[in-house]
């Protein structure tokens, strides 16, 4: 997918308190990240077409990343 930024991705793992990173941890978290991101959109989207609307609210997102996991 490619949609996030390594160096975002990085620096959110630093503030995590980890001194270095390799980019092989980088780009694992970020697959990772982007995987769940995917799963959660959609699940959003469905709860919106089920209501018959339109728009994703924080709501919906809420919602969809509760019954993910």
């Amino acid at each position: 997918m490619d949609e996030l930024a390594l160096a975002s991705v990085e620096r959110i793992i630093k503030n995590a308190g980890a001194e270095r990173v390799g980019m092989d941890a980088i780009v694992a978290i970020t697959e990772i990240l982007e995987e769940i991101c995917s799963d959660v959109s959609k699940y959003s989207v469905k709860l919106v077409k089920h209501a018959k609307r339109t728009t994703v609210k924080k709501e919906d997102v809420k919602l969809a990343a509760r019954k993910r996991t």
